[in-house]
Parts: structure tokens; C-alpha cells; sequence
């Protein structure tokens, strides 16, 4: 697929009117506040696997709503001094998968926390989170689940967890609770911006080519899921445009990106038409942390900068978790 988007000296440039509701931060304030009247009940169960670079734990911690959310922590086998930590948080339609198949992060000597998504775990990788919470009519997937009221919007509670999740991997005593950073890719990427809006204190942050930012071009500009969902529901629900895109807007990565604070690597494909380059530069350009850098593949599409990003990262990433 040729270049679809603006060209690159725009997309460097690209910073979207969007709407920000005006209790943007009460509502995340709230929301948080909510979950955080639930006991944490964080869990490590230690697992016999057949991997001798790793010591792993099954873990579960209450998420939103107290539910039940599953992890795995994986730590260099051995391990004896707190070390620093990255969260992980899985793409759409993803789980957590079995834990051989995350060793990138304990291989570079660091804690690793993967957060399963509730409701999720078909998609590739296997989930082992329920989603309790019931949804108004929807398109089938996820994204518009509960729509049209930002109360009841599925991201909620999944945003919610994740940031339970970075509270959860602090309390292992082999965690140093002050050297915790988020990485994910699309979905994932999505969730690491909005992590890195609603804690304050991470060491550094990673979204890769992340989903989840400026809705209002995604839903116009390209026709792959799950973008295309919204335009799906909204085929069906004519009328309901307005309280779709203002429930989105309490969402936006761009709003969450607005609100970070922790060094930033970032990354967008210029052929992604999955999560298209504007929408990533959106975020990009309106993030107000200290440190901020683009990767770009000019050539790829959503699998992006694939290990050669993650060699990027293995470089980067240890200057800011090991200071």
C-alpha cells in the first residue's frame, strides 16, 4: 500500500482541533477514585515453567470495579534487589498470552508485568480476564461497546485496570516502584498513552504506533477494523454521531498524550492504514512531556518498526529505568 496520509513534513506539523470535554479530568479523577475503594488485592503465584532465565508469577489484582484482572510478572531467575519494570499492555484482541512468549523485557535484566485485557484473548494470544460488565447494543468487537455514555464506555475500565496494573507490579518486593515504565503496540500503544496521562510518576513511556488516538479522522480515514467499527455502529444508529465522538473524546490518546509528563519514545508506519500516521503524529505533537522522539518506517504498515523498534527500545529505554 503506497503513502495514504499526509506526507511526512505535514504529519510532523499535524495537530487536530479536538474537543475536550470539560471535566475531562474530573471524570478520570472519579473514575480512579472509584476503583481505588476496592482493595488492590494484588496475588503472585509462582509458576513451574520450563524456562531457566525466568522466575514467573500468575497474578491477579482488582481492576475496575474491584473485577478480578490476570497478569504475568516475569522476573530474571534469581533476582534478589528491586529492579526497574516495564508494563506491557497487549493489542487489540489479545491476552496475555502463556509466558514464553513475552522474554524480551527479563532477557534485558528488567521486571516485566503483562497485563491480560478484560474481555479479550481470542485474537492471537490467549486471555484469561472476563469482562463482568454488560454493553447497550454494539458492533461486534469491542470499540463500541457502551458508546454512547463515557460512564459505561468499555475503555473505561480498561484504562482503569491499567493503571491498577502499574500499582499492582509496584508492590512486588522485587519491583523499585520508583523506575516503572509503560510500553505497548496499537492497542496497547493506546493504553501506554493513556497510562502515561493518569500516572504521573512513570520513568518513561513507549507507544508503538498506537491505536485509540484522534477518533474523529480514524473513523473517516481508513476502512480497516477496528477503526471501522465506529462507522459500522454508526451506519446502523444514524443520529447518534455527536454523543459517539463526545464519549470518544473523554478516550483520546491525543487528550492522555496532552497530560504526559515521562520521556517518551513513540512510533508510526506511514503505510499503517490500521492506525494511520496522522492520528499517531496527533498524539506525537500534542505530548508535553520533558523528552519526546518519533521512530518512523516510511514503508511498513501496522506491524511497524517490528525488532527493529524493539532494538530501538532495548537502547533507549535502560538510560531512563536505570537512573
Amino acid at each position: 500500500m503506497p503513502h495514504f496520509d499526509l506526507p511526512l513534513d505535514q504529519l510532523r506539523r499535524y495537530r487536530p482541533d479536538l474537543p475536550e470535554p470539560e471535566d475531562f479530568d474530573a471524570f478520570w479523577e472519579k473514575t480512579l477514585a472509584a476503583a481505588r475503594e476496592h482493595d488492590l488485592d494484588v496475588r503472585f503465584a509462582p509458576v513451574e515453567v520450563p524456562l531457566a532465565s525466568v522466575d514467573v508469577f500468575d497474578v491477579s489484582f482488582a481492576g475496575f470495579g474491584g473485577h478480578p484482572v490476570k497478569g504475568w510478572l516475569l522476573l530474571p531467575a534469581g533476582a534478589r534487589a528491586p529492579l526497574p519494570a516495564v508494563v506491557e499492555y497487549i493489542g487489540y484482541g489479545g491476552g496475555r498470552g502463556l509466558p514464553h512468549e513475552r522474554l524480551l523485557w527479563s532477557a534485558a535484566g528488567f521486571a516485566h508485568f503483562i497485563m491480560d485485557t478484560r474481555g479479550q484473548g481470542s485474537g492471537g494470544s490467549v486471555g484469561d480476564t472476563p469482562d463482568p460488565v454488560g454493553s447497550a447494543p454494539a458492533y461486534p468487537g469491542f470499540l463500541t461497546r457502551g458508546i454512547e455514555d463515557p460512564h459505561d464506555y468499555y475503555y473505561r475500565r480498561v484504562f482503569t485496570d491499567a493503571v491498577r496494573a502499574v500499582e499492582a507490579v509496584r508492590a512486588h518486593p522485587l519491583v523499585d516502584a520508583a523506575r516503572v515504565a509503560a510500553v505497548g503496540d496499537s492497542q496497547g500503544g493506546g493504553i501506554t498513552l493513556a497510562v502515561g496521562g493518569l500516572v504521573p510518576d512513570l520513568a518513561a513511556i513507549s507507544p508503538n504506533v498506537p491505536f485509540l488516538c484522534d477518533f474523529p479522522r480514524a473513523a473517516t480515514l481508513t476502512a480497516r477494523p477496528p477503526y471501522r467499527e465506529i462507522g459500522l455502529y454508526l451506519r446502523a444508529r444514524r443520529g447518534s454521531e455527536d454523543q459517539v465522538f463526545r464519549t470518544l473524546s473523554y478516550f483520546d490518546g491525543v487528550h492522555f498524550a496532552a497530560r504526559g509528563r515521562a520521556p517518551a519514545l513513540f512510533s508510526a508506519a506511514l503505510e499503517d492504514e490500521t492506525c494511520p500516521p496522522s492520528t499517531v503524529f496527533a498524539a506525537f505533537n500534542a505530548y508535553t512531556g520533558s523528552e519526546r522522539s518519533m521512530e518512523v518506517y516510511r514503508f511498513n504498515d501496522h506491524e511497524g518498526g517490528g525488532v527493529f523498534l524493539q532494538d530501538v527500545q532495548l537502547r533507549w529505554l535502560p538510560g531512563h529505568l536505570r537512573k
